[in-house]
């Protein structure tokens, strides 16, 4: 998490295997946002950042893949809180 500006950047590098479908996503305050599905081929970075004022919640990184369910990054906190 960034903190000029305030952002939440989820980014996700496939390092094998087959193409995935899969929406990078958060969760923040029991509420969950997610990007657009997209396919990420092996070798594939994927980012998206979602911009928001200084919330000072903890976050969590969310990877929802089609047909494999969503991971989780650990709970980070906004630098600063």
């Amino acid at each position: 998490m960034n903190s000029r500006p305030q952002s939440i950047d989820v980014i996700y590098t496939k390092k094998g295997g087959a193409n995935i479908k899969a929406q990078l996503g958060y969760r923040m305050n029991g509420s969950s946002s997610y990007a657009g599905l997209e396919t990420i081929s092996d070798g594939d970075r994927a980012s998206n950042i979602w911009k928001m004022s200084w919330p000072c919640k903890k976050a969590v990184g969310l990877l929802k893949v089609k047909g494999q369910g969503t991971f989780e990054t650990p709970a980070a906190t906004f630098p600063g809180c």
